[in-house]
């Protein structure tokens, strides 16, 4: 049996936790450390595009790409994470699914590949809410391909993004929910009425809630004010220094609650790497030294940081404190994303994926000094 000891992050207490594969026991311990570490369940990121360089859309993405980047979000306390394919061609999406799906089965860090997130192709084709996605493949819901997606990735699509604006949403919405699968309201120009039928035929999630929409919405009645008033809704955020103004975070998080908000990433592959020029897919993006990823249009195309660093920013920017910011990074993000087993933080019987890390409450900078996945430590490993 393996054991860690310092405070719990929610609580406060000094604890010891035993743990195999899962949590055994979490005990006060009486005699006090000095200078004790932080002990949490470890991050889970729901929309992982790629990192460190490997880019998760691409059919030719190679195991040890996929295993450097596994090891890489690792380190910095990411346990679990939805590997994400984005808008593209059927043949091209397929390939990708199924490849990885393999490399999952192969590599020695698969664990950590919890599920995929498929965000797209059903979205709008309108610039705005498209986002990066490129317009010439979009297309309505279709639930025969969607089989055939599924099939490709090994039953391991979990998550996905529509815009349910399209006829074909509704029916869609319930056969996925219906079958277990997450379906999350995103990239859309929907109307008000649009998205709460997509709630009611099960929706229960919106993507990067506030990018990806229309540049002009209504006043009172338009697809954001609609995602943020439902409490059946949970919603993801990217917390950069790009995607979302301070305000409109601020005014987003309280109206959704600390209960109902998610902390993704939606890293790129250039995330972990060197400013540059580099190609994502059909594109070439451009990784800035002030750490946005751009279209050479200047759009963004994801985002350049980790799941760590979203925690660091929605304490900065929004003055949450580190038990909340963290919440939304572990328990909020398994609820969404259906994650067994990690519903109730470190608790007995939950997953033994447990990050050690320390916290300057200053400037909220928090370093992770040690990773379990499943009871297993994760040794730093360069790429």
């Amino acid at each position: 049996m393996m054991k860690c000891s310092g405070l719990n992050f929610a609580t406060g207490e000094l604890v010891e936790i035993g743990f195999d594969s899962a949590i055994s026991r979490v005990e006060p311990l009486l005699e006090s450390a000095a200078d004790p570490p932080l002990l949490a369940p470890g991050f889970i990121d729901l929309q992982v595009n790629g990192y460190a360089g490997a880019d998760f859309n691409l059919p030719e993405t190679v195991a040890e790409q996929v295993s450097c980047a596994v090891r890489a979000l690792r380190a910095v306390g990411v346990a679990r994470f939805f590997p994400t394919v984005i808008t593209g061609p059927f043949e091209r999406m397929v390939a990708a699914l199924g490849n990885l799906a393999r490399i999952r089965e192969t590599i020695p860090e698969g664990a950590s590949i919890e599920a995929i997130h498929l965000e797209g192709p059903y979205i709008s084709p309108e610039d705005g809410p498209r986002g990066a996605h490129p317009r010439q493949w979009v297309r309505p819901p279709d639930l025969d391909e969607f089989k055939r997606f599924q099939e490709a990735a090994g039953g391991l699509i979990r998550l996905v993004t529509v815009a349910p604006e399209w006829p074909s949403a509704l029916r869609f919405i319930e056969v996925l929910t219906g079958s277990g699968v997450v379906v999350s309201l995103g990239h859309t120009r929907a109307s008000a009425e649009q998205i709460r039928a997509a709630i009611e035929a099960g929706a229960s999630v919106s993507t990067h809630l506030g990018n990806a929409a229309e540049t002009t919405v209504a006043r009172r009645s338009n697809c954001l004010w609609e995602q943020l008033a439902d409490d059946r809704l949970t919603a993801c955020f990217i917390v950069d220094d790009f995607h979302l103004e301070t305000s409109f975070l601020k005014v987003a998080l309280r109206a959704k609650g600390v209960e109902r908000s998610v902390l993704v990433s939606d890293a790129a592959a250039p995330a972990g790497r060197p400013p540059g020029v580099y190609r994502m897919g059909e594109l070439d993006v451009t990784l800035g030294a002030d750490g946005s990823i751009k279209l050479p249009d200047g759009r963004l195309a994801g985002s350049a940081i980790n799941l760590k660093q979203a925690v660091e920013n929605v304490m900065r920017r929004a003055a949450f404190g580190l038990r909340d910011a963290v919440v939304m990074a572990t328990v909020n993000a398994a609820r969404a994303g259906r994650l067994s087993g990690r519903l109730r933080g470190l608790a007995v019987g939950e997953r033994a994926d447990i990050i050690q890390f320390r916290f300057d409450r200053q400037s909220k900078s928090i370093t992770i000094e040690k990773t379990f996945v499943g009871g297993v430590p994760c040794e730093p490993q360069p790429c």
